[in-house]
């Protein structure tokens, strides 16, 4: 569908059509009619499909036409900051020739930004995008008001639930008006948000897109290796990167500290995120990635969803992600809008199993590249020990990663496999 079917306000199609914006993806073409007839909904989407843009458009829409602006009529519930000033500045490009105003609620930032919020709440900004923590402290606070409100979105609705949100959210959910139209909207349905659901919306519609499959143009491969062949790989592989925008994630924060200083010794020009920064840190490092000053990006899976940077070529999971559904959205933050990009993971001894799991989840093998011969030597360290009879004896043989295929170019590593998997 092409958007002027929707019979959007002219206003909020002019924006859409300065964004370049003109055919719906399957979420927004199911999505936005129901929502426009008043309908709650669960949509089962993974970042990337344009899940966003199917809450927000008939939301802008809706409050265009109510023709009030004196209290906040949408909520957006979300479960970090990063997704919170992604929505927002969807909303603020979106409803840029229309007069809806917006603002993101969340933890992090100083006393300006309480106040800021605090404005917001108190004068009744249309759209309201929040993290649950921060709009607690607001609410708790006595001057909260969402009695007239129109419009609830619990955006990654499992990814609260991971993080410890349903306390928070049945909290929310008391104070607000139980009138509202409610959308729940998460990449995974297990049984926590079923219940929430459940309680939350009246007589749904569910929509379920393409759920938990890497998108066709990613092109994905690994490596069988140990954890002292890591750092060398990585490095081979980013000097014939130039140019090119990358994003390394790790499970550990403490892991993203140490990888991004060995990467900036080595000259680099690297920057990480993880929750030990400061927002103010946080979002100068993503508008430096954005802007392409920094073109590569240690991060742990605070970015994994709900990030949206243009033109990333490549992802590197430095280590399998602990959830299999963490693998697609990691690896969906390249090849986005038909983009091509590639996606490489490094599978240690620990790892095997649950990558086995990952590929049974995407249905697929991912494509095993050979290590360069340099490497094959470069073992872990093994202590040894004394037995009673005074001989030596160690360990099991190492993992020495998958060995190098003949005919390949000797001394580096592979590149990804051309085409998608």
């Amino acid at each position: 569908m092409n958007f002027t079917e929707f019979n959007f306000h002219p206003d909020l199609l002019e924006g859409i059509d300065a964004l370049n914006f003109t055919t719906a993806t399957p979420i927004q073409e199911q999505a936005i009619p129901l929502i426009l007839e008043g309908k709650d909904i669960i949509g089962v989407a993974q970042t990337g499909t344009g899940k966003t843009a199917a809450f927000v458009l008939p939301i802008i829409d809706m409050i265009m036409n109510s023709g009030e602006a004196d209290f906040t009529q949408a909520l957006v519930i979300v479960p970090t900051r990063e997704l919170a000033m992604q929505i927002d500045q969807a909303v603020e490009a979106y409803s840029y020739f229309t007069g809806v105003s917006s603002i993101a609620i969340y933890g992090g930032g100083g006393g300006k930004d309480f106040s800021r919020g605090k404005d917001a709440l108190t004068r009744g900004a249309d759209i309201i995008i929040a993290t649950p923590g921060r709009l607690i402290a607001h609410m708790n606070m006595g001057y909260t008001d969402f009695s007239r409100l129109r419009f609830l979105v619990l955006d990654e609705a499992d990814r609260m639930l991971d993080m410890g949100f349903m306390p928070d959210l049945t909290k929310i959910i008391d104070k607000i008006n139980p009138k509202r139209q409610s959308l729940l909207f998460s990449a995974t349905m297990p049984q926590g948000v079923m219940r929430l659901a459940r309680t939350l919306l009246h007589n749904p519609v569910t929509i379920s897109i393409a759920l938990s499959k890497p998108a066709e143009g990613v092109s994905q491969s690994a490596y069988m290796l140990n954890d002292r062949q890591k750092i060398p790989l990585i490095t081979e592989i980013l000097k014939d990167t130039a140019g090119q925008c990358i994003l390394i994630f790790s499970s550990t924060k403490q892991v993203v500290a140490q990888l991004y200083q060995k990467l900036k010794a080595k000259g680099f020009n690297a920057g990480m995120i993880s929750s030990d920064l400061e927002q103010s840190d946080r979002e100068q490092i993503m508008l430096a990635f954005r802007n392409r000053q920094v073109n590569i990006l240690v991060a742990t899976d605070v970015l994994s969803r709900g990030i949206d940077v243009d033109g990333i070529d490549m992802v590197i999971n430095y280590d399998v992600p602990r959830d299999a559904e963490d693998y697609v959205h990691r690896i969906g933050r390249t090849a986005r809008a038909a983009r091509k990009g590639a996606a490489l993971t490094l599978v240690s001894h620990t790892d095997l199993q649950r990558f086995k799991r990952i590929e049974k989840l995407i249905g697929n093998e991912v494509p095993k590249l050979p290590l360069p011969p340099y490497l094959q030597s470069l073992t872990e360290e093994q202590p040894r020990r004394e037995n009673r009879g005074g001989k030596r004896d160690g360990k099991k043989a190492p993992f020495r990663g998958q060995k190098h295929s003949k005919g390949r170019q000797q001394g580096k590593p592979s590149g990804p496999p051309k085409g998608g998997n």
